[in-house]
């Protein structure tokens, strides 16, 4: 059977951010949302040690799209609004989903901070849309940055004929290219470009090829292949929800 995942290289990964802002562009998730920021791709930034002998890493996040993930045990609608998906993908239907996020206090994962071992960070892994007039209340502003000299965010959005005015108008059978209010979103692997045989939007767009997208049950695939070569680890192996996202080597900047 299939089992999609990815394989992230610290080695190469230098935090420079363009996989999140591919994630953003690709999946058209809010700047803002009532305070909170929704990125599907996040980072922690990890330092040890004492100064001068210290180290200093970035560790990319999503979702882990777990084997025995604990948001799809806990979702109470039937059929499930988050299930797992033939090739291993942890999907979520919007349409499903009645927002009561209670896949997102099970997810080990979905955390606002993490504090541990020196590391920290933001990352969301499933993200929440609270209620209101817009998943996207940026670009209902009408304030002119400059008055009567600079245009609103609210005009840009009408001119392009677009809520975000860059939308991707991608197409899935579970999924809404801009969600609504009142439900959960998260990583769902750009499944939309996974079926067209695209790679996920992160690992295009990483300058340094650090991520590494594909069937990990085969072993002919580079993403099998490093798995195998490479002393890996997972995030919170001690939750046991065997996730998908491996890390490999080890990056130092000091």
């Amino acid at each position: 059977m299939t089992q999609y995942g990815m394989i992230i290289d610290l080695r190469k990964c230098v935090g420079c951010g363009a996989c999140a802002l591919a994630c953003k562009t690709e999946n058209n998730t809010a700047l803002r949302n009532n305070g909170q920021t929704h990125n599907w791709a996040d980072f922690i930034h990890e330092t040890t040690g004492t100064f001068p002998n210290t180290k200093f890493r970035t560790i990319p996040v999503l979702c882990n799209h777990c084997s025995d993930a604990p948001c799809v045990e806990e979702c109470p609608v039937e059929p499930k609004a988050m299930y797992k998906t033939a090739d291993g993908i942890t999907m979520h239907n919007d349409e499903r989903c009645i927002g009561c996020r209670a896949c997102q206090d099970a997810c080990p994962y979905s955390m606002d901070h993490v504090e541990k071992d020196g590391a920290s960070g933001e990352y969301s892994v499933i993200s929440y849309n609270e209620e209101g007039e817009s998943t996207q209340p940026f670009y209902t502003d009408n304030t002119q940055v400059i008055k009567d000299c600079s245009t609103s965010a609210a005009e840009i959005a009408s001119l392009a004929g677009a809520t975000p005015p860059y939308r991707t108008d991608y197409q899935h059978s579970e999924y809404e290219n801009v969600r609504r209010d009142n439900i959960v979103e998260k990583c769902i692997f750009c499944d939309h470009r996974v079926q067209n045989g695209k790679q996920p939007a992160c690992v295009e767009a990483c300058p340094s090829n650090a991520r590494v997208f594909g069937d990990l049950e085969d072993s002919n695939s580079e993403a099998a292949k490093l798995l195998a070569d490479n002393k890996g680890f997972v995030l919170l192996e001690d939750k046991g929800t065997s996730p998908n996202v491996h890390y490999i080597r080890d990056y130092s900047a000091r």
